[in-house]
């Protein structure tokens, strides 16, 4: 029986060693192919993917000083911007506060002028239009004490008929 179990055992051995062989050779089959396609595949990225890649990386090293030049100028132009924002800012604060002086002296002349202009009037009334009122009422007076004078001297002379015209 000795013999049996070890043949047995032998032909069992030589059995998994079969199948493990199968295996092994299904596996080097099956990566064998996928090798072959992860080649071609390699091959494809290879001609296709770094091209683009090496293109994109010299563009970004011929465009990495420029980039820097223009980002330069955008700072140095908004530094120039900004100073002269605040250069306008100042120059007209100062032209909105002379305007603002300006515009409270010509009110204060206009002010000033219209008081002496009222002034003015009223001295005027004063010292020329009352007296005119005066003289005028004073004239008016007098030709009226004349009138009323030759008027009776003439009536003296026609009598009655001046009389009966006024009484009429």
């Amino acid at each position: 029986m000795d013999n049996t179990a070890l043949t047995i055992f032998v032909a069992v051995t030589a059995v998994a060693f079969v199948l493990q062989l199968g295996v092994i050779v299904a596996m080097f089959l099956a990566l064998r192919k996928t090798s072959a396609k992860l080649e071609s595949l390699a091959e494809e990225v290879k001609t296709k993917a770094l091209p683009t890649a090496e293109l994109a990386q010299q563009m970004i090293t011929d465009l990495r000083p420029k980039i820097s030049t223009v980002l330069d100028n955008v700072v140095v132009s908004t530094t120039v911007l900004r100073n002269q924002m605040e250069r306008m800012d100042a120059t007209l604060t100062d032209i909105i506060d002379r305007t603002r002086l300006q515009v409270i002296r010509a009110d204060e002349f206009v002010n000033h002028t219209m008081d002496k202009l009222e002034e003015t009037r009223e001295a005027v009334s004063r010292t020329v239009v009352s007296p005119v009122k005066h003289i005028s009422g004073l004239m008016h007076g007098v030709t009226a004490g004349l009138e009323a004078f030759f008027a009776r001297k003439r009536g003296r002379e026609s009598g009655s008929v001046q009389q009966d015209e006024m009484f009429i």
